[in-house]
């Protein structure tokens, strides 16, 4: 297993955008000031950040609300198999939110949280980026 990143949910993309590209300088992935996603790298390190607009994340999960006064973090690993990683949490007591489904084309994800009710998505790419 591999922590892919830090995802912060947020409700103003435009702003929380601004912030982390023009304010603190960190350099965004693929320019997508509008969201609904986009990941931020510092100059150096494999680390990023990434923000998502938690009215997609409402939308797919069908529980948080438009502002934040639910979850404000998403918590991303990512696995090699997906479905064989979820049987396998699963039969040690996890309860996932949501099946593994196909998130883009690129990737399918699966969801589920922790015992505090922080958010963790579980992925599996399925095309590298080039």
């Amino acid at each position: 297993m591999e922590l892919a990143q830090v995802r912060l949910l947020v409700s103003d993309f435009r702003a929380c955008y601004r912030f982390y590209a023009e304010v603190l300088g960190l350099k965004p992935q693929s320019g997508a000031t509008d969201g609904p996603y986009e990941k931020f790298s510092p100059a150096t390190g494999s680390a990023g950040i990434a923000l998502q607009d938690r009215a997609m994340m409402a939308q797919v999960l069908g529980e948080l609300g438009d502002s934040a006064t639910g979850h404000r973090s998403l918590v991303v690993l990512r696995v090699d198999d997906l479905d064989a990683y979820c049987a396998a949490i699963v039969s040690r007591g996890a309860s996932l939110l949501h099946d593994p489904v196909p998130l883009t084309d690129r990737m399918r994800v699966a969801y589920l949280k922790d015992p505090e009710g922080n958010l963790v998505e579980l992925q599996e790419w399925l095309l590298l980026r080039g």
